[in-house]
């Protein structure tokens, strides 16, 4: 059963109990990612992220990486680009102790310059990392060709000049800006009693008072572009994206289905034609990403540099082959038991089920359930997805973006 409930200083809390299970998750989910940054804030939300690790007025940076682990609990958190989360999952008769570190943590963190200064390295060391990894490096390439100038097209971990402008009053004006009740979700899944698992969270969280302000959100536009980035790698990293949808566009299930059949897993279109027929990738997908109100259908492979050519042919070939409607019932009903099965299946796991409460709420402002989401899926008509491939037909509208040792488009 899922609840749904506001308290007085307008806290949001998502609970779903799970009697047949032993463990709970629980997560405290604030509307702040990276697309709400300033231009010189870039990064400064996933640098919040990692301060609230480093020990408060009650306890020390220790002392929290030791409260969950001594009971065999996970504590963690991420950022991306429209909200942040901190997450523990835990056995259920700990559930209490999860809340209270998750609390302790998020509102009493210490913020200490000393700290802040020794953070800056280990995140600016995580941003090298990243730089180390191209083929995850690629897709925020293509976003911020894509999204030019626009908070969405800016890397979540940020550029390593604004990192090191961070300081104690930039940190404090960002956070409390944004890490106010009235901006805050707390999401709960597995096995907790409602009525027990309330009182705790009101009184722990119910004397917090302010007000999110908000933020002026524009909506990105599309630039189409190709740049090509020279590095000494062992294979070119391809990434083609078009527009897509929103997460709030019913449109989203249409072209999700139409990637699943171009691109998603092994049995795709993509993967059978340039890997299993020519040899030529490793790794290659199309895949959708969607925002509140954008979203981006994108193309990934990774190849050697002679191959470039002959499988962006291969690319536009296949999305031909969608355009001119050769797609039969089989194709369809395969991508949607896919998606289906998907989607079923992740929520075997309680941290899952609490972040789908939590993401639903925070797009649609009330719980979609899996029924409702499968119902959608299978709705879609072959007339839809054959609509939907003529929008993606064309590789001349997708932005182009590479890395590695390749001359370029």
């Amino acid at each position: 059963m899922i609840r749904v409930t506001t308290l007085p200083n307008k806290i949001t809390v998502l609970v779903e109990e799970i009697p047949y299970v032993r463990s709970a998750a629980v997560g405290l989910w604030f509307k702040v990612g990276s697309r709400n940054e300033r231009r010189d804030e870039s990064g400064i939300s996933h640098f919040i992220e990692h301060m609230m690790f480093k020990g408060t007025a009650n306890r020390t940076a220790r002392e929290i990486a030791e409260s969950l682990d001594q009971v065999g609990g996970q504590l963690n958190a991420f950022t991306t680009k429209e909200y942040t989360c901190y997450y523990a999952r835990v056995l259920d008769e700990h559930t209490n102790l999860a809340l209270e570190i998750l609390y302790d943590m998020v509102f009493n963190s210490k913020f200490a310059e000393e700290d802040i200064e020794k953070e800056k390295n280990v995140v600016i060391e995580e941003v090298r990392m990243y730089e180390d990894a191209p083929d995850e490096l690629i897709h925020d390439l293509l976003t911020e060709v894509m999204w030019n100038n626009h908070p969405l097209g800016r890397p979540i971990l940020g550029e390593i000049k604004d990192i090191e402008s961070f300081n104690r009053d930039k940190i404090l004006d960002y956070y409390k800006r944004h890490y106010t009740p009235d901006n805050l979700i707390i999401a709960v899944a597995g096995r907790v009693d409602y009525q027990e698992l309330l009182e705790k969270i009101t009184d722990l969280f119910g004397g917090l008072g302010g007000r999110h302000k908000g933020d002026k959100i524009t909506i990105p536009e599309f630039n189409l572009h190709s740049y090509s980035r020279r590095k000494n790698t062992e294979q070119v990293h391809l990434c083609l994206g078009t527009k897509g949808y929103s997460l709030t566009d019913d449109r989203i299930y249409a072209i999700n289905i139409l990637s699943t059949i171009l691109g998603g897993g092994i049995s795709s279109r993509l993967f059978q034609e340039l890997r299993e027929k020519h040899g030529l990738v490793y790794s290659v997908y199309s895949y959708t990403t969607a925002y509140q109100d954008a979203g981006l259908f994108g193309i990934y492979a990774g190849l050697g540099p002679n191959k470039v050519e002959e499988a962006l042919e291969l690319i536009q070939k296949e999305l031909n082959e969608l355009k001119t409607g050769k797609i039969n019932d089989e194709e369809l009903e395969r991508a949607r038991q896919q998606i289906k099965g998907n989607l079923l299946l992740s929520l075997e796991s309680v941290t899952t089920r609490m972040s789908r409460l939590a993401k639903s709420y925070l797009y649609h402002g009330k719980i979609i359930s899996p029924e409702e989401i499968v119902a959608k899926v299978f709705n879609v008509s072959m007339d839809s997805i054959k609509a939907m491939a003529q929008e993606i037909s064309n590789l001349d509208n997708f932005t182009k973006v590479s890395i590695g040792p390749w001359e370029g488009f």
